[in-house]
Formats: C-alpha cells, structure tokens, sequence
C-alpha cells in the first residue's frame, strides 16, 4: 500500500483550549502555529509549506473569501502578521482573519517499514479569534487506526504510524500546558486522548467498512 485514501470527514480530530495560556489575536496565533509545527516536522509529520485563511467582519460574519501564502520563510518570521494582513480583500477593508491552517506534507510508514510522503497527512490550525486563542489538529486517513478504510486489520501500519500520532499529541499537550479535547466523533472514527479508537470488531474479525463514503 503506497498510496492513502483520504476521508471526507476526519478519522480523529484534537482541540486546544488555549484562552488561560497564551493571548488571542494574528501574533500569538502565528506564533503558536509555529511553535507546535516544531514538533510535527521533527516527527515528520507536517512541514509547512502554506498558510490558508478565511476572512470575517465582526457582527456580519464570514465574507466567503480565503486567501492562501506560501511559505517562503518561516512561521516564526515577524514579518509574517504583516504579509497576511496585506492580502485583505479589498471589498471587506474591516475584515480579520478567521483560523489560520497550516497546510504541508509528512511522512507515513508503510507495512514493510518504508517511508511515503503524503500531502495533508496532518492537519493543523489556529484560531486568532479576540474570544480566545485555540488550536487544532486532525488526521483523515486510516493508518492511525487498527483497521484500513476497508475493515481489514493492518497491524504493521498501525504499528508504525499509531505511536508517532500518540507523541505528537503528548508532546504538544506540554508544549501548549493544557490537555487535548478530542473532537466529535465521525463516521469515519473516534478520538481518544492518544490517538484513535479502536472500533469493535465483527465475528469475522474484520472492523466496518467505510469506503462507500470515500
């Protein structure tokens, strides 16, 4: 298997509560995104390659309108609140920018042990919202769980990839100082607080098959 199915919906998704540790607004979004994309391009799961980001005017709601950067420096660049800030629609000159998702390549691992890079393997984004600053993360394909789209078992590719999910939430969770919310569960699986939850396996030994949904 080289090449990954992705869902619609994701597989497992991850919410920072972040209102108590860290102040809202472009900067410390920008800011934090950077410091927890640290972690995911040491673990190979992410590198930042473009930010993409929805515009909203306060008490009239979102203009519709998303803007895209590449990245040609870093997240941590101070210039970078500035260069997002200049790419408000020109229709909407009070608009502020909604969740900020920062969008890249990883790497997963397949049965034999060899590496793959998939757009998207991870999803990560921040809220500047001025109610609070949050943050999440969301994964849509099945090589974190037990079983493939298909409901086989594929215990060699959870092996390999599984564990490196389950760091990444333990090590952003102290990096950030507040624990996880695992989000709602999908058709296509469940959070739990290290990673995805194992579906409850029919008499045949296969999990649900989910690939006429794909």
């Amino acid at each position: 298997m080289s090449i990954l199915m992705r869902a619609p919906q994701e597989c497992g998704s991850w919410f920072w509560d972040l209102d108590e540790v860290a102040a809202p607004g472009l900067n410390s979004a920008l800011v934090t995104a950077a410091r927890m994309s640290e972690v995911l391009v040491r673990l190979e799961l992410l590198t930042p390659a473009e930010l993409k980001y929805g515009w909203y005017v306060l008490d009239a709601g979102t203009t519709g309108i998303t803007s895209s950067l590449e990245l040609a420096t870093s997240l941590g660049d101070p210039s970078l609140p500035e260069r997002l800030l200049g790419s408000r629609p020109v229709a909407f000159p009070d608009a502020e920018i909604d969740d900020v998702r920062v969008v890249g390549a990883g790497k997963w691992i397949d049965e034999a042990g060899k590496l793959h890079q998939e757009q998207r393997l991870i999803d990560l984004s921040v809220s500047p919202a001025p109610t609070g600053l949050s943050a999440e993360l969301s994964v849509h394909h099945d090589i974190w769980g037990w079983y493939d789209f298909s409901g086989r078992p594929h215990p060699e590719v959870y092996r390999h990839n599984a564990p490196r999910l389950a760091a990444a939430l333990k090590e952003l969770s102290g990096l950030l100082g507040v624990p996880p919310e695992p989000g709602e569960p999908t058709y296509f699986g469940s959070a739990t607080a290290e990673g995805l939850a194992v579906p409850d396996a029919y008499e045949d030994g296969l999990g649900p098959d989910l690939t006429g949904r794909l």
